[in-house]
């Protein structure tokens, strides 16, 4: 029983972090360069939906890391896409981000850990809490991969500072595991994300 529950949150962990990896391996393509204005703003509400979204179906600490660690591998493939040392703004930088923000998500959880975020203000909360760290930490990439965050044009403010309102769409795509089908279960609800299979999984997580 305990390998089957095993077996299908490495699933769950597999596909998110999957589906997260090939949409920043699609922008980061597409883009070439350095953040584009708001991209990376936009990207961070989208990142933290899917780390949620494995936390949620797993009640656990690891999972949420290996969806992180995933879209980490998935990024490295722009490298190699775009001819790229991996310490460049258009690599290093973004999965500094993903980190930021798998980090950002767990700490809130471990601090309030009595919390059960059930409820949809509660995960709004969790959302835009993480997404406020993680915007504010994020000018420290400079010490992690000695590149300077990017800036707005004509200005010295990382782009994460001047778009700093837009990551808190997290506020919503958080919350959205809450609107989202559950079953009843001998120990409570199921979430959503257990019972699906692999490809309604994808479907589902490239329609949010």
């Amino acid at each position: 029983m305990e390998k089957s529950i095993f077996r299908s949150h490495l699933a769950i962990a597999v596909i998110l972090g999957s589906v997260w990896g090939m949409s920043e391996v699609m922008l980061g393509a597409g883009i070439k360069a350095c953040a584009h204005t708001v991209s990376g703003s936009v990207m961070t509400g989208v990142a933290l939906f899917f780390i949620v979204a494995a936390w949620v179906a797993t009640k656990s600490y690891h999972f949420p890391v290996m969806v992180v660690l995933i879209a980490c591998l998935f990024k490295l493939f722009d490298a190699v896409l775009l001819s790229l040392p991996v310490m460049h703004g258009a690599i290093g930088n973004p999965i500094f981000a993903f980190l930021l923000e798998g980090f950002a998500i767990l700490l809130l959880i471990a601090i309030f850990r009595k919390q059960t975020w059930q409820k949809r203000s509660s995960r709004a909360l969790l959302g835009g809490g993480a997404a406020l760290i993680a915007v504010a930490m994020f000018p420290l990439v400079k010490f992690a991969t000695g590149i300077p965050a990017c800036v707005y044009s004509s200005t010295a403010v990382p782009l994460s500072i001047f778009f700093a309102p837009l990551p808190q769409a997290s506020l919503l795509s958080v919350p959205l595991q809450k609107i989202l089908p559950m079953r009843p279960g001998p120990g409570g609800p199921i979430p959503w994300c257990r019972e699906v299979s692999p490809g309604q999984l994808v479907y589902l997580s490239q329609v949010l």
